[in-house]
């Protein structure tokens, strides 16, 4: 699968130079001119990572950081500067840049930074999924799959879930959910976690003759593979 990268540079031997280099690499690069086009571009298409000059025409890539940031955005950002004061960079950080490249600068370092990004990128996605058999949980769209079957869960019930799924092969009790799900250090008799469990088995183990979570009499639950 191609991995597609956004340039925006106003510089065209910069640009031109970036993009071949890239290309070359494997990698699919689309490129803007200006701020406001770059902006537009990175919030209407799928893109692995995005390479950012922080002086643009149009707004600057600053800007463009702190929007794509304020909007929920997490594309990798490397951003390109000819300025190199301490206090620059800090300020592109601070603004949602991931890392920097100050100009001028030799391919071999771009190169270097994208690769790192793009890894640190996956691992970051990777982290989020937690998986048990062929039920599937993914914390950052906040969704659960079983098998083909999307299945939808209260946020609670998708809380307890998650604790329980990254928890796999040990037994927890009631009362450490009760503390990590709802902040309580005391048991409220209310029977709130059996209720909990019974509606996750009730949406998760449809068409199965063993449930994902397992009773252990006298300890707690714990999340195991269904057969």
């Amino acid at each position: 699968m191609t991995v597609r990268l956004l340039l925006v540079e106003d510089d065209p031997r910069i640009a031109a130079a970036l993009q071949r280099g890239l290309s070359e690499e494997g990698y699919s690069v689309d490129v803007e001119r200006d701020g406001l086009s770059g902006l537009d571009r990175a919030t209407s298409a799928p893109y692995s990572l995005i390479i950012l000059d922080r002086g643009l025409p149009g707004i600057d890539g600053l800007e463009i950081c702190r929007r794509l940031r304020r909007s929920g955005s997490s594309l990798p950002i490397l951003m390109l500067t000819a300025r190199d004061a301490l206090h620059d960079k800090i300020e592109g950080l601070k603004e949602g840049a991931d890392d920097y490249v100050t100009k001028p600068f030799a391919f071999d370092e771009v190169l270097a930074r994208v690769e790192t990004l793009l890894r640190r990128a996956t691992a970051m996605v990777r982290s989020s999924m937690l998986q048990v058999g062929d039920l599937r949980l993914d914390h950052g769209a906040k969704t659960v799959w079983c098998g083909g079957r999307e299945i939808a869960l209260t946020a609670r019930e998708f809380a307890v879930l998650n604790y329980l799924m990254s928890r796999a092969g040990d037994v927890v009790g009631q009362m450490e959910l009760l503390q990590n799900i709802w902040n309580l250090k005391f048991d409220p008799g209310t029977k709130v976690v059996e209720v909990h469990i019974r509606l996750l088995r009730r949406k998760l183990d449809v068409g199965r003759e063993q449930s994902f979570i397992k009773t252990v009499r006298g300890f707690g639950y714990m999340m195991a593979q269904a057969t």
